[in-house]
């Protein structure tokens, strides 16, 4: 039986806009909505959909740079936003993130090895000395070397700068990775380097990750399960190979159906949607404007992500029905 690391129970994120000069009316968007969500210690997981449906967001309350509107977020069992001040800093030791993108996330006028070492030197850990051998060691393990520590950020290329990143993430030992959009910003040819050293630093250093990502192609290369979000909501979760070989929600086929493929003959068995996103106020189905197998069900009553078997879950009310076609 797999240990859960964290489990998120009904999290939800509201924010009210403004309506404008024009229009004093203010709107509240749900950026996620009513999320259940477990993570597996040692496991990756990863997280797609389109941009804009929460992901992000869904990071930033992990990382307790937000804090929710409802619900909560257990890591081993304890509320991290019930955490005073010291449990808060030992719970950012355990908990590290990998930002999307390389060149914003670093600080221009520090050296590599300041940026990499800087979190030893926030939680105290170890002399002068130490955080440097420290630094200078993990700084080998994601490929860079040590005629490399005392360049500026500007002195690296966009998959150095990521190694870097990767680093300083890395440096205090976490437990958890969340890593948001990694190599969204980085040449093809430089995201198949960092994903496999990511895959090999999960090996070395016992990992997990919440990988974040719109590309499906990436998510089918890290990821143990996969979580599919839609405005806020997690639609559909299943191991990876189910996910990509039975895909169970519409929407899920959409997102594949979008994937370019290298075979223009082969027939295309999953569906192509159109449409435009259910207002936040409508009922029913978040996904019913774009669905085309929307029934009358689906106009009244929004679907719950209900357990289909050991690992897979649904939230569409014609699953049984739509699944082989």
């Amino acid at each position: 039986m797999p240990i859960s690391l964290v489990e998120i129970r009904e999290l939800t994120k509201k924010y009210t806009l403004s309506g404008g000069f024009f229009n004093s009316q203010r709107r509240i968007i749900h950026a996620v909505n009513n999320i259940d969500l477990r993570i597996f210690k040692g496991e990756t997981l990863g997280l797609v959909g389109e941009s804009g449906c929460g992901k992000s967001t869904l990071a930033r309350l992990m990382t307790r740079l937000e804090k929710p509107s409802s619900g909560f977020v257990n890591f081993k069992g304890e509320n991290i936003f019930s955490y005073d001040k010291e449990a808060l800093k030992a719970y950012r030791r355990n908990v590290q993130i990998i930002f999307q993108d390389p060149y914003s996330s670093l600080n221009p006028r520090k050296s590599a090895l300041s940026t990499i070492k800087e979190p030893l030197t926030i939680h105290r850990i170890g002399d002068k000395k130490t955080r440097n051998k420290v630094a200078l060691e993990i700084m080998a393990k994601v490929g860079l070397n040590s005629q490399q520590a005392n360049r500026y950020s500007h002195e690296f290329s966009g998959g150095q700068r990521q190694r870097i990143g990767i680093a300083r993430a890395l440096v205090l030992n976490p437990e958890l990775i969340i890593a948001d959009e990694p190599v969204s910003s980085l040449d093809v040819s430089i995201q198949a380097q960092i994903l496999n050293l990511l895959r090999d630093l999960k090996n070395d250093f016992n990992l997990t990750y919440l990988f974040i990502s719109h590309d499906l192609n990436v998510i089918r290369y890290v990821a143990d399960r996969v979580a599919v979000m839609y405005l806020g909501r997690i639609v559909e979760l299943a191991l990876n190979k189910d996910i990509y070989d039975r895909p169970l929600h519409p929407y899920t086929r959409m997102l594949l159906a979008a994937v370019p493929s290298c075979a223009p003959r082969k027939k295309e068995k999953i569906i192509k949607i159109k449409g435009e996103a259910r207002a936040e106020s409508d009922k029913g189905c978040p996904f019913q404007n774009r669905c085309p197998y929307k029934a009358e069900i689906c106009a009244k009553e929004e679907p719950r992500l209900e357990k289909l078997d050991e690992q897979s879950f649904c939230a569409c009310h014609l699953t049984g029905s739509i699944q082989e076609s």
